[in-house]
């Protein structure tokens, strides 16, 4: 069985390629490398460099490579940017999304595993969603992963495709060293650029009603999300029957000054974090709840916060552009 990755040269995407290879499944890449790397997909995986709102090149990938099967993680994925850029994120994100539909179901591609976000519930009112939480997306981002989920659940209403989403909020870690997380918004790296050039990490606000005053997300190692997607593309091979959506998370949640004090535990670097104000709109807390996901497609978050840190910051100093640390 064939199956295509799109976004297959991204953080997330790379891993899951190399999970669902490591299955023995025959994979290909699509990516346009507007936020990819070429480096992260291996020299023996087959490549096609095109963007997904690129038709002709989507249906030739399908065509050609004789896929069976889609993750589809392509996205523009910035939420914070989406605001100022919300035409191009419909159009990568939404359109690119129907381009693929229809190119499956062209080519009788029955099976589709989704990267949407909880970024679809904006900020809950309890701090913690549930698949039955209140849709109430605050960005475009947000929105366009809610109308992809939309978009997928009709298609599959009037065609044989079969299809889960999967939704997820702060992905951090790595499963190789040669794959690192680089976008210029996620903590983990921000962190990890600021302790390698010497200087001290921030935390935006330690006065909210938590523990330690800091506020607290949901963080999930990259492999063990990898493995959800790979989990849920297997359970649709198997004919079980899923629900439109899970949510992936730990049900608990880890605070920001929890993060630093992993940080300096894992790189051995001492630093005391500077306390900035809060940014307007940051909510106390937000954590997914993953009982659902772990009752149909046997998943569970195996990497703790240490394991998080240690293996995100190896792979953030593995990377070929790495300066040596200040002495």
């Amino acid at each position: 069985m064939s199956w295509l990755v799109t976004g297959g040269a991204g953080y997330i995407g790379s891993h899951v390629a190399r999970v669902l290879a490591e299955r023995g499944y025959d994979v290909v890449v699509l990516d346009d490398l507007s936020s990819g790397h070429r480096e992260f997909v291996p020299p023996e995986m087959p490549f096609v460099e095109a963007s997904i709102t690129d038709a002709s090149a989507t249906r030739a990938a399908i065509r050609d490579y004789g896929v069976t099967g889609v993750v589809h993680l392509a996205a523009f994925k910035y939420a914070g940017v989406s605001v100022q850029r919300p035409t191009h994120t419909y159009w990568v994100n939404v359109e690119g999304t129907r381009i693929l539909l229809d190119a499956m179901t062209e080519h009788q591609v029955e099976h589709m595993v989704f990267s949407s976000s909880c970024a679809v519930f904006g900020t809950p009112a309890s701090g913690t969603v549930s698949e039955d939480s209140p849709w109430n997306p605050e960005s475009p981002y947000g929105e366009s992963k809610l109308i992809s989920e939309w978009l997928i659940r009709d298609v599959a209403a009037v065609t044989p495709l079969q299809a889960v989403s999967l939704r997820y909020f702060n992905v951090v870690g790595s499963g190789w060293p040669d794959l690192y997380d680089s976008s210029p918004h996620n903590l983990f790296p921000l962190v990890a650029k600021a302790l390698e050039a010497g200087q001290t990490p921030f935390v935006n606000g330690a006065d909210y009603p938590t523990p330690d005053g800091s506020c607290i997300r949901d963080y999930v190692h990259v492999l063990d999300l990898a493995n959800a997607h790979v989990a849920a593309a297997e359970a649709l091979i198997a004919g079980r029957p899923l629900q439109p959506a899970y949510n992936l998370g730990s049900g608990g949640g880890t605070s920001v000054l929890e993060i630093m004090a992993a940080f300096q535990k894992m790189t051995g670097i001492d630093f005391a974090p500077e306390i900035r104000p809060r940014r307007p709109g940051d909510p106390v807390r937000v954590v997914a709840e993953g009982d659902l996901a772990k009752q149909d497609i046997d998943w569970v978050m195996t990497h703790d916060v240490e394991d998080m840190v240690s293996s995100a910051w190896e792979a953030w100093r593995a990377r070929p552009s790495a300066p040596p640390l200040p002495t």
